[in-house]
């Protein structure tokens, strides 16, 4: 009897050695093949424990009801919203099952309007080209809808910048720099390039701190970079200067800015240059005139006053003298760092603002000429859609590229610890970053945005994804019943 126990404790032990030393050899192998891999940037930068992500994420699927946040609930972009972009940088089945999560009950849900004769595949056409500065000696024509919206060298790493670049290229859209210069990474995708001027001049500023008629040149000079986008205020922050971090600023990215390394990059908070409408115009004369090519402003709208001053100041001078587009920022947060009273409370939603400077061009005559971009939390085809419908000839997103390069949304932007390597200077974990692989998510992305914006307009019964418009949706309201959109922003007004 004595010697079956002994048998059988030895069996056990074996058993349990056989399976701790199996679970180990496991452990190993699962490390050096994460480590190993480029796709999953959350799995390079934290071999092993970074596997429990997908394992978590697939199990909220069931258990989200009692555990997890639902569909709709987070903030600021919720999972629906967040795994659309994922599948379509993927290039997976975007396609859902068993009825919407969104509540259409809510006031202020959008619904398109579909047509009774929808358009046919055949009678489709690609979005028309749009010029940008007609009068200008380097015009600039696209007829990309999507682009990426302003990201500096600093706020997003080295790989991030080089995936973008080189996935706008491959898109056929345009990237925008940010205000914190031009960096070689930025040109080596041979994209097309819009060169923001922020409030610390960064990149085009001479040694008296003013603008650079010389640096302005030397930047123009390149072929990639087609406008020149004065930024007046962001999303993230009105009436503040873009913060980047101390720890964020390398070697590398101080000599770019022109700033001490080490240092937090503080800009001010306005262009001391800018303190009138007419001084606005004035400086895109003189950007556009050294250039040769298009310029155009970017502002999160707030007080209309100044901008009822600055169409006044361009009939009074003449259409020559108006932007060559304005880059509308809503008032609901950004990709930088940013204090929260600002990011929670200041501008106006680009809701209330998109509608109010369109209306306001139109009066003027200004539309035709003045072509509008719409920025802020648009990273869905409807939500681009509706931009258009409302008067948008183009709209941009960071975040919405952001998410496509990998993003999940750990708010560590500012922290310099980003686990995916998008915005963190620490090579360990830029390493989960593949430049090759996020390209073509870029490009994957952007391709699904349009091909989603041309379901919609197809739906509705137009050709062409530009031909979307008011009359093409509806608003819920308190009641819970809809009403067109023309006639909620015609009551509005």
């Amino acid at each position: 009897m004595s010697d079956i126990i002994l048998f059988g404790i030895n069996l056990l032990s074996g058993l349990f050695i056989l399976t701790i030393g199996s679970g180990a050899l496991l452990v190993i192998y699962f490390y050096f093949s994460d480590i190993k891999q480029n796709k999953h940037a959350i799995r390079h930068n934290y071999p092993v424990i970074g596997r429990f992500r997908y394992i978590l994420e697939k199990q909220g699927e069931f258990f989200r009801q009692y555990f997890f946040a639902m569909d709709r609930e987070e903030m600021p972009f919720n999972r629906a919203e967040r795994s659309w972009v994922y599948k379509a940088a993927k290039n997976v089945d975007r396609t859902i099952a068993f009825g919407s999560t969104r509540n259409l009950d809510t006031a202020g849900t959008i619904m398109f309007m579909n047509c009774a004769f929808p358009t046919l595949e055949e009678d489709a056409v690609a979005p028309s080209p749009i010029t940008i500065g007609e009068n200008c000696q380097l015009p600039y024509t696209t007829s990309s809808i999507f682009n990426i919206s302003g990201m500096s060298f600093g706020a997003i790493s080295k790989p991030a910048v080089q995936a973008l670049s080189h996935g706008a290229h491959l898109a056929g859209c345009w990237m925008n720099t940010g205000e914190g210069g031009l960096s070689p990474y930025h040109l080596e995708g041979k994209a097309d390039l819009v060169f923001q001027i922020g409030t610390a001049k960064y990149g085009v500023r001479g040694e008296d701190g003013n603008l650079s008629e010389e640096k302005l040149r030397n930047i123009a000079a390149h072929p990639e970079v087609k406008m020149f986008e004065i930024k007046m205020s962001q999303g993230a922050k009105p009436g503040k200067g873009g913060i980047l971090p101390g720890r964020k600023v390398t070697a590398e990215i101080a000599k770019i800015r022109g700033i001490p390394e080490g240092h937090d990059s503080i800009s001010p908070n306005g262009h001391k240059e800018i303190r009138s409408a007419g001084d606005l115009l004035d400086m895109i004369a003189f950007i556009r005139q050294t250039t040769g090519k298009p310029v155009g402003f970017k502002a999160v709208i707030g007080s209309i006053d100044w901008f009822d001053d600055l169409l006044n100041e361009i009939e009074q001078r003449g259409k020559d003298s108006a932007p060559d587009f304005i880059t509308i920022d809503s008032a609901d947060g950004g990709t930088g760092a940013a204090p929260q009273p600002l990011m929670d409370y200041v501008g106006l939603p680009l809701k209330e603002s998109l509608p109010l400077v369109v209306e306001r061009l139109k009066k003027h005559n200004l539309k035709e000429q003045i072509k509008v971009i719409a920025s802020g939390k648009l990273i869905t085809p409807s939500k681009v859609a509706w931009a258009i419908a409302l008067g948008a000839d183009f709209v941009v997103s960071a975040r919405g590229h952001m998410f496509a390069l990998g993003c999940i949304q750990a708010l560590q932007c500012n922290k310099d610890t980003c686990p995916t390597g998008i915005t963190t200077h620490n090579k360990r974990l830029q390493q989960g970053l593949n430049v090759q692989d996020k390209t073509q998510r870029v490009a994957n992305y952007n391709k699904y945005i349009h091909y989603g914006i041309g379901l919609l307009a197809h739906s509705c019964g137009v050709t062409n994804a530009r031909d979307i418009n008011k009359s093409h949706i509806r608003i819920v309201t308190e009641n819970g019943l809809s009403v067109a959109l023309d006639k909620l922003y015609e009551n509005h007004h």
